[in-house]
């Protein structure tokens, strides 16, 4: 009986690195000096600038979370479950923790000394290299310009972001991951997770995912006799499973762990649960490929109290973006990422309205990004499109419903204007009567536009077709896209009116190729990149897109790559169109970080030759697309 709680110690050891790399006998050794912790929820076991304990420390049942401060915010870092190890610093830098270690549940730890442990270092390199590579994924490097790339060069300071850690680059993700059908035991799928030292199996049917099951659903369901281990797999499953598909960017990837609050992620060959299976990427893979967190805007949001707070965060992510491009960073990464903390920021707003107005909303709604925004596509913050929907109400409660929405939104757009967000001039904002609608109202006034169409209709659809719900009741929103695709059923007119209007605009050359500038106004001699390159892709895109019925794709880029797939004889040229919009998006960027402005009216004696030429090439596909137009929908004579 002596020896009973150090042989299970061993027996626990043996099952994980760096333990498995020594003898039963040493081993068994070792576990006679460890020492148990029982942590409760929320109790810390060790806190930053604490000086070190000559232990480190390995889970045995729990989890531990590690955590930074970043301007007096306690930011994850890793979460550590069963046989992780942690507390490294004391083996590399004998001074003071770098991080706070508290138990997100009640957990055992086993505490191992360094000083019985240090011998079997020397021993075996694969200990040596496991303990590294821990401690340098787990904290930043303290020798990195003493000795470069012995650890991973990281920087110390977290409290200012830099866009040169890898937020947009692709992800790492592990390839043939194990899975098994639904209906294997969980018996089996245990086995399975212990002969392979993995911590989930994914559920398959026919190669596409249908569920996964992690150490936590073994844990909480078989563990508590809740579910009995004869059971199928689909028993104890998590479904649906959450897709990416491989070109996902590590930020990306961190901000759907953080909104989804899981810790595994599905790859499959085009990011949907409708494609294959092609690996599986962790929460901890991610803390590992990257040591600045981009999660971390996502905390700054959720712990402002005011719109200044978030106005802060808005200028953070500006500098964001200008050193993403500064980096040649991808543009089509930074505006997903821009598009989420954007949505974050517009999200936190809206609940801060709704606790200033003291009252609940009477019933639900949706609040809908319109224009730019509506297509993930602001970079400079500009000026509010915005619209809401709620739910149909008796004719009895209408107006009381609509008095409690449109004073809601008028105090969403005045923290929205303070953010930097300015108010829309032509007033397209939900504060506006016209735009918070019931859901049977936004349906006739889409109706009215599509089967009733003029210039004044065809403006408005070109800002509100784009639409995205960011905030509420998705459904609402989905009832409107839903009733548009049914109106717009061999609707020819009204094709023949907005493919009209995506032509307004045509290349913007002279006759000897000279970039044509704006004649007068305001901003006369400049170049409006907007208006004369920008806008004429966009709304040639939507037109083709609607065209074809496709829905649930908003961006300029994406849609053009839709129709690519969709129309493989004009393949090239959508492809075309769609790195033409990038490059011009990528050029207003630049220009507007560059003179603190929109980056919409360029002055082209401040340009290079080399600019001017890249401005030149990315127009010949508008030429080209607006062909495409006049002979798809008959415009060669409409008027």
């Amino acid at each position: 009986m002596k020896n009973s709680i150090p042989k299970r110690i061993a027996d626990f050891l043996k099952n994980y690195p760096p333990f498995e790399w020594i003898s039963p006998e040493k081993l068994l050794l070792l576990a006679q000096e460890c020492e148990i912790i029982h942590l409760e929820k929320n109790q810390t076991l060790f806190s930053i600038h604490q000086n070190t304990e000559p232990f480190f420390y390995v889970v045995k049942e729990g989890a531990i979370g590690l955590f930074k401060r970043i301007d007096n915010n306690k930011i994850p870092v890793d979460e550590c479950d069963e046989g992780d190890i942690f507390g490294l610093r004391p083996f590399f830098a004998e001074n003071q923790y770098a991080m706070t270690a508290t138990a997100n549940e009640e957990s055992l730890i086993y505490a191992i000394p360094i000083i019985i442990f240090k011998p079997f270092i020397a021993e075996n390199n694969n200990i040596l290299n496991y303990l590294l590579s821990s401690f340098a994924s787990n904290t930043r490097n303290p020798y990195d310009k003493e000795h470069p790339g012995k650890l991973l060069s990281v920087n110390e300071t977290i409290g200012e972001i830099s866009i040169k850690t890898p937020f947009f680059q692709p992800i790492t993700y592990t390839k043939n991951p194990i899975w098994v059908s639904s209906k294997t035991s969980v018996q089996d799928v245990a086995k399975l997770m212990t002969k392979h030292k993995i911590g989930s199996v994914l559920i398959e049917e026919n190669q596409f995912p249908t569920g996964i099951i992690t150490d936590k659903d073994l844990r909480t369901k078989i563990a508590t006799g809740r579910i009995p281990i004869t059971a199928n797999a689909s028993a104890i499953m998590s479904s649906p499973v959450v897709t990416i598909s491989k070109v996902t960017s590590i930020a990306e990837a961190q901000l759907i762990f953080l909104k989804n609050n899981i810790s595994h992620l599905c790859v499959t060959e085009n990011g949907t649960t409708e494609s294959k299976i092609i690996g599986i990427i962790t929460l901890h893979d991610i803390f590992i490929t990257q040591a600045n967190n981009p999660a971390v805007f996502l905390k700054w949001i959720k712990k402002a109290t005011t719109a200044k707070d978030l106005k802060e965060v808005r200028n953070k992510l500006t500098q964001l973006i200008a050193d993403g491009l500064k980096n040649n960073t991808p543009i089509n990464h930074i505006s997903k990422l821009t598009s989420e903390i954007n949505t974050a920021i517009i999200g936190k707003v809206i609940q801060m309205a709704i606790d200033e107005v003291s009252e609940k909303p009477p019933v639900t709604f949706a609040w809908l990004n319109l224009g730019s925004q509506g297509r993930k596509e602001q970079l400079l913050i500009t000026d509010q499109d915005n619209a809401l929907v709620f739910e149909d109400v008796s004719e009895d409660s209408y107006h009381e419903v609509k008095n409690y929405f449109l004073t809601l939104s008028k105090v969403i757009t005045r923290h929205l204007n303070t953010v930097g967000y300015d108010y829309c001039p032509a007033e397209m904002m939900a504060s506006n009567p016209k735009w918070c609608l019931s859901v049977s109202e936004w349906k006739k006034q889409f109706h009215h536009w599509i089967t009733i169409p003029d210039e004044h209709s065809i403006m408005l659809c070109s800002i509100f077709f784009d639409f995205e719900c960011v905030y509420g009741n998705e459904e609402l929103a989905a009832k409107i896209s839903k009733n548009i695709f049914k109106d717009l059923y061999k609707k020819n007119l009204f094709f023949a009116y907005l493919g009209s209007d995506a032509l307004k605009n045509p290349p913007p050359l002279g006759f000897f190729r000279q970039l044509l500038v704006e004649q007068d106004g305001k901003h006369k001699d400049t170049f409006d990149i907007k208006s004369r390159a920008i806008m004429p892709l966009v709304d040639a895109a939507r037109v083709l897109i609607l065209d074809k019925t496709i829905s649930g794709i908003n961006n300029t880029s994406a849609r053009f790559e839709a129709m690519a797939n969709k129309e493989p004889e004009n393949k090239e040229l959508f492809i075309s169109c769609a790195n033409a919009f990038l490059d011009l998006i990528t050029f207003r960027t630049q220009e507007g970080l560059k003179h603190n402005n929109s980056g919409r009216f360029i002055h082209l004696e401040a340009l290079n030759k080399a600019d001017k030429l890249k401005l030149k090439n990315a127009f010949k596909p508008i030429q080209d697309v607006q062909s495409v137009l006049k002979n798809r929908f008959n415009l060669t004579y409409f008027t």
